[in-house]
């Protein structure tokens, strides 16, 4: 009996972790929460910009959105 609860929590969890990642997330959305954590670290000057995900850039790739089809870059300073 322990078993068979011990191996529905983990299917309810894995199922629970699942939908988020294969949600599509909106580039406002995630920019927003990207946003949030940066702050959150204490760095206050940064720029965050979605662009087209083959766009070529130096800058660091901190996200994709709108379902792989774009790029979030992060730039301090």
């Amino acid at each position: 009996m322990k078993s068979v609860i011990v191996t529905a929590t983990i299917a309810i969890v894995a199922c629970a972790m699942a939908a988020p990642a294969s949600a599509k997330t909106t580039c406002e959305e995630l920019t927003m929460q990207i946003e949030a954590k940066i702050k959150a670290k204490g760095v206050k000057d940064f720029t965050l910009t979605a662009v087209a995900k083959d766009e070529k850039s130096e800058l660091t790739v901190v996200g994709t959105c709108d379902g792989g089809a774009k790029k979030i870059l992060y730039k301090r300073g």
